[in-house]
């Protein structure tokens, strides 16, 4: 048996700019990964979220800490890149884990409006439901 680190991607967006519809976002987010992959949280390397500069109001990463589990599982938040025209009040986030199993499926979680990020693997994500 070999592990491998491998990586789940996660993508969402706020209807505004609050600490409250942050929460609401990360949590769903954080819900919808753990429900689709079979996630140890010991396995975790670490989770990268990004946000778009118009997201302000409360550090992702300070809302998965409260999770059950999750306290310490290594967290950092960025600001992610701004491009003219990108999608707004996105939250991203880079789940990296070890896995004893390199095989096994992964299911990328991309919800609200940033399912338009990646159609193609939103499609799949509902294939394998």
């Amino acid at each position: 048996m070999s592990w491998r680190v491998r990586s789940i991607r996660g993508a969402t967006t706020c209807t505004v700019n609050s600490t409250a519809a942050i929460r609401d976002a990360v949590t769903e987010l954080l819900d919808e990964i753990e429900a689709q992959n079979s996630l140890d949280l010991s396995e975790i390397v670490h989770v990268t979220f990004s946000v778009t500069r118009d997201l302000d109001q409360v550090f992702p990463a300070a809302i998965a800490r409260e999770r059950e589990h999750w306290d310490q599982v290594p967290l950092l938040d960025v600001q992610h890149m701004y491009v003219e025209g990108g999608l707004e009040r996105c939250i991203r986030c880079l789940i990296q884990f070890n896995t004893p199993d390199p095989d096994r499926p992964i299911h990328h979680v991309y919800l609200r409006q940033a399912q338009n990020l990646r159609p193609d693997l939103c499609l799949r994500a509902k294939v394998a439901l």
